[in-house]
Parts: C-alpha cells; structure tokens; sequence
C-alpha cells in the first residue's frame, strides 16, 4: 500500500524548512548523559557533529541560540552538577547564550523557553539535540501547540534501541525507533530535514 499524504500536505502547510535567518536554535539535552554509561545513544557522536555544525552556523549569522539541560538530580545521568550532566563539550554555550534547565521531556513545559523565544521575536524553531523519540519529540510537538514552527535536523538527533511492549522478545532497533519519531513529527508538527546543511541561511 502507498504512503499516505501527510497531514501538512492535506492542510496546505507544507513541508518547507525554516532558515537560519529567520530561526532560533534550540540545542536539547546535548549532555555527556548520551556519551557514554547507561544512556549512550547509537550514533550520538555523528549526531554532535551535526549540532556543532548547526551551531557554528547560528553564532556566525548573530541568530538566537538556546541551550536545553535535562536534570534529574545528584546521582543520575542526568546530573547537572557532575560531568555526566554537563553539556557536551562540542556544543558547549558561549556567554549570552541562555542555559534552559528542565525537568519534563518537553522544554516549554515548566521553563522560560516560551518567555524567551518572545523576547528574540522568532515564531520559526530549528530543533536538535536528544533524544529522539523522547525531549526532541515532545519538544517539537509543544512548539507546534504553541504557534511555532519547528523543523527538525534528522542528523542531529540520535536514539537508543528499546524492547517492544507488545512482542515478546523483540526489540524495537534505535534506528526504526529513530526513523518512525521523525516520520510520526513529519506528519504535522514539524517539518523534518535529513541534515544541518538543509537548513539554508
């Protein structure tokens, strides 16, 4: 059976990406937590590569760039006060650029993200960051709830494999699980890019 239209294609919203320059980049959860231990991601060092690429493309045209941190207190991976939790040095934030700290998978949700994406006047989000499936995902649907317009940089953006609830012994493999969260985004809450060179400036 053939693909079906996405819901952007059945409303007319399209799937044109944003730009650079008419943009603010939002960096999610981009910690050491995804490099290494418990939670290291398939991937995620290509993935960095992308989102250092994103990054030196913003600061170069002078666009808004907002740094995401997850934290979920002392002693696990998402420890903000060890090396675990720090964000990861490839993309580390410059002075002036703001450091949002969040505890839900969603970075609007309980944050002065919205408050600050006001204040630089930008309704377009390019998003990137981890994990896919998870803070990307929730993310990018809230941008979508609040009046933004995301759109996501598939490269740099990395996941892990996961069990399949519903069969016994199968495993759901990252990148199925990678490819099925940015198509389910595609549908309507994001336009969704394969790399940080298709967001032109």
């Amino acid at each position: 059976m053939a693909a079906s239209k996405t819901l952007r294609e059945l409303t007319g919203m399209g799937h044109t990406p944003t730009t650079i320059g008419q943009s603010a980049l939002v960096l999610i959860d981009c910690q050491n937590t995804y490099r290494e231990g418990v939670m290291q991601l398939e991937g995620v060092e290509p993935a960095l590569a992308q989102c250092q690429t994103l990054l030196k493309r913003f600061r170069d045209a002078g666009r808004p760039v907002i740094h995401i941190q997850h934290d979920a207190g002392v002693g696990s991976p998402y420890d903000v006060t060890a090396p675990i939790g720090a964000i990861a040095d490839v993309v580390a934030p410059r002075d002036g650029e703001p450091v949002v700290v969040k505890a839900y998978p969603s970075s609007f949700e309980k944050t002065n993200l919205h408050d600050l994406l006001q204040g630089y006047g930008v309704t377009d989000l390019t998003i990137a960051g981890f994990m896919t499936h998870v803070c990307v995902n929730s993310t990018a649907r809230a941008a979508f709830n609040h009046g933004y317009k995301p759109t996501v940089v598939a490269a740099a953006t990395a996941t892990r494999s996961l069990a399949n609830p519903t069969v016994a012994g199968g495993d759901v493999s990252a990148k199925t699980l990678h490819d099925s969260s940015l198509t389910a985004l595609n549908d309507i809450f994001a336009v969704v890019v394969p790399n940080a060179d298709d967001v032109k400036a």
